[in-house]
């Protein structure tokens, strides 16, 4: 069966989010390694990058990714926009190495004024820059496929595609998908047949080699909305089955699946969040029964 898990805060350092990971009974994990709306993060303590893979060991955590800020944006044709993006993304995947992690999640960013084919070219450029100035380094970046609000790149498959054939070392990128972004994308993971040729498509065109974390989280709005808004597990427009279909999926056995859904209020306890034991214990739930 896949792994379950949730995104957790580090609030308090890194090793926290792996202490409300096992009081979650998490499987594998996401975190962000530095403040997600700001562009300058201090330097990762050498102590604390230890803490935290010897914490992740210990529970059993695996894989663990992180997940980029959401202000870098590698398809601008901003110039210092670009330069700053394609700093702040190395500085995301050097954490992320010294963390152990499997990958990096990214938004490819959004094209604004310039063409499909322009922004596309500037995403590879800035992948391509990106590994090449780290050539030992293991971690993944991983291409989320987005939900197509307004300019944002990722939305459809042909552009995760396109990615992959224009960046050389494309054997260190891989793919992130997030179900709610595939239904407001306007892909229809709620009938049989939809979620047949979702993925039929994906493999076709992308390929299943290259998917390595699910994103589960339900929809506020309906397929084709192209607006990115998660909801609850079996709350919102995608409901139960398709995620009983997604977990008995044999292709995804392996694979990590996270939540992402809206959490109760914490401040930084390390307790458990009803939210997430709700929405955890949902996919629990389909994963135990065939329906």
């Amino acid at each position: 069966m896949p792994r379950l898990g949730a995104h957790m805060s580090v609030a308090g350092g890194l090793p926290f989010a792996v202490a409300r990971a096992q009081i979650h009974r998490c499987e594998t994990l996401q975190v962000f390694t530095k403040n997600a709306s700001r562009w300058r993060a201090h330097p990762l303590p050498p102590e604390e990058a230890a803490a935290f893979r010897r914490a992740t060991d210990e529970a059993g955590l695996q894989p663990v990714v992180s997940h980029a800020s959401y202000l870098i944006n590698i398809a601008t044709t901003n110039s210092a926009l670009r330069a700053q993006s394609i700093a702040a993304l190395g500085d995301e995947v050097d954490r992320a190495e010294a963390l152990g992690l499997l990958g990096v999640v990214l938004h490819p960013g959004a094209r604004l004024s310039a063409s499909v084919d322009e922004a596309l070219a500037l995403i590879c450029d800035a992948l391509s820059q990106v590994l090449r100035e780290r050539p030992r380094c293991q971690t993944l970046i991983l291409l989320e496929h987005t939900a197509g609000q307004g300019s944002t790149m990722g939305s459809s498959f042909e552009e995760i595609a396109a990615m992959f054939d224009g960046v050389q070392e494309a054997s260190r990128l891989g793919v992130c998908l997030d179900t709610c972004h595939l239904l407001a994308s306007g892909y229809d993971l709620c009938t049989e047949e939809g979620y047949r040729a979702t993925f039929a498509s994906f493999e076709d065109l992308v390929g299943l080699e290259r998917l390595k974390v699910f994103h589960v989280n339900d929809s506020k709005k309906p397929c084709g909305s192209r607006v990115d808004r998660h909801e609850h597990i079996g709350k919102g427009y995608i409901g139960l089955e398709p995620f009983r279909r997604l977990l008995h999926d044999t292709r995804f056995a392996h694979l990590p699946m996270i939540l992402e859904t809206e959490k109760t209020e914490s401040r930084g306890r390390v307790e458990l969040d009803p939210l997430d034991e709700m929405n955890l214990n949902a996919l629990r739930g389909l994963q135990g029964s065939l329906g």
